[in-house]
This record gives structure tokens, sequence and C-alpha cells, in this order.
């Protein structure tokens, strides 16, 4: 039987409306926690309100009881390059996936942390995300639209890496063949179906990023886009 929890995507949405937001999370595999950037705040932003999010609350009230959800904060990698102590970013990050995650009772959750500046941080990233993910009954996920040290990613501490497969190739290499001996799972952040270059068994297919910036029409199309390879390339393991 085909696996329907696939399908998830980053969080960000053009909508203007949180019902229509909710909606549409939910007919994913995988229902994610929306958030609707119109009003001019950015992940920047978000963080120095912690749980002051456009959907957060009616996400927890459409989550309950459901089996498997997502949600997704900014990392502290990106924190550190936008000029934040680095205590002080996983301090505030903390405080910001608390607010997220109080009351959502979902039987499981998977915690992004959203890194798009990843490239740009030399150190240990195990001890950037530990000192998180410890907190936080989760799946261990890191997403990255950029670029950024694959085999350190692929060799952290987390369950699940997603990025930009659509852009960039990590599957050569003696690190990539290790996490994945190792039971590492891949978000494939995706255009179309080439971009799934090793699919296996507990791996994802979202966009290669939030859909925020996008038009609104190009969510529907995203989202069937979306299924259609995931019945794909779950179809492939059978």
């Amino acid at each position: 039987m085909q696996d329907k929890k696939i399908v998830t995507q980053i969080g960000s949405l053009p909508f203007s409306d949180v019902e229509q937001a909710i909606e549409y999370s939910l007919r994913c595999g995988i229902p994610f926690l929306p958030e609707l950037f119109p009003r001019g705040e950015s992940m920047l932003n978000l963080i120095k309100m912690p749980g002051n999010l456009s959907c957060l609350e009616r996400f927890k009230q459409a989550a309950d009881g459901l089996g498997l959800v997502k949600v997704q904060c900014i990392g502290p990698a990106s924190l550190i390059f936008a000029k934040y102590d680095r205590d002080k970013a996983i301090q505030n990050i903390n405080n910001h996936v608390s607010k997220i995650m109080d009351g959502l009772n979902a039987k499981k959750v998977i915690l992004f942390l959203d890194e798009p500046s990843l490239d740009q941080f030399d150190g240990d990233y195990n001890e950037l995300w530990d000192p998180i993910f410890k907190n936080f009954d989760v799946i261990r996920g890191v997403h990255t639209c950029g670029e950024a040290n694959w085999d350190k990613m692929l060799a952290s501490n987390i369950e699940i890496v997603s990025f930009d497969a659509s852009l960039y190739d990590i599957t050569s290499g003696f690190g990539y063949m290790m996490a994945r001996g190792a039971g590492k799972r891949i978000a494939w952040g995706i255009k179309k179906a080439d971009d799934v270059k090793d699919f296996q068994k507990g791996d994802l297919v979202t966009p290669p990023c939030g859909l925020g910036k996008e038009p609104v029409d190009s969510c529907e199309a995203t989202l069937e886009n979306l299924k259609r390879i995931a019945r794909d390339v779950s179809g492939q393991l059978e």
C-alpha cells in the first residue's frame, strides 16, 4: 500500500485568509503549520514575538487528534547570521517553539528548523540544533533552500534533511550513503519528478521553499504536482 504520509510543505503561503490556509494545509498528507506573510512580517520578525503566528491557534484546533503534523521555526544559524548572539538565538527559538507546541495535540509532530543561511555558518551544526530539539518531543528536521555543508548536515543529529532538490544533488558521496544506511530521511524539495534522485521509505516531498511569494493561483498546481509525484515515487517502492 502506498504511504499517503508523504506530501507536506514548508509553511509560508500567499493567502490572506486563515481558513483558506488551514483548508489547504489539511489537504496535504502531512498537514503543516501555515504562515501568512501579506501583513508584512518576515521570519526574523516573527521570532521577536513568540507564538504570534497568523494561523497557529486555528491550526492547533484543526490538528487535534491527527496522527502527524509538521511545524517550523527559523533556525539558530540564520539568526546568528542576522547578528544574534548564539545563546540569545537559541533562547528565542526555544521560547517560540514552546508557544507552538503548547496545546498542539497531534500524536506526532515534525519540527523543521528553517536555515536558509546555513552556508554562512562554519561551526558544529549539532551544537546549534541539539539545545533546541532536546526540549521537545518531535521528529527532528532541518530545512535549507540554499547551499550547506551537506556531509555535516547529513551526519548531524536530525532525522530529516529537507533541501532544494531542484537545485542541488546531495546523493553522491560517502556521507550520503552513510546517512542513508543509518536511517536518515530526506524531504525532497522538488519542482518536477526528476528532482527526486533516490526516494526511499520514510522520505517526503515538498516544494523547494515556502510559497509565500508565489501567486495564489500557483498553490493548487503545486499541491497537485506534489501529490502526483508522491504517488509515482511511493508506487516504485511496492
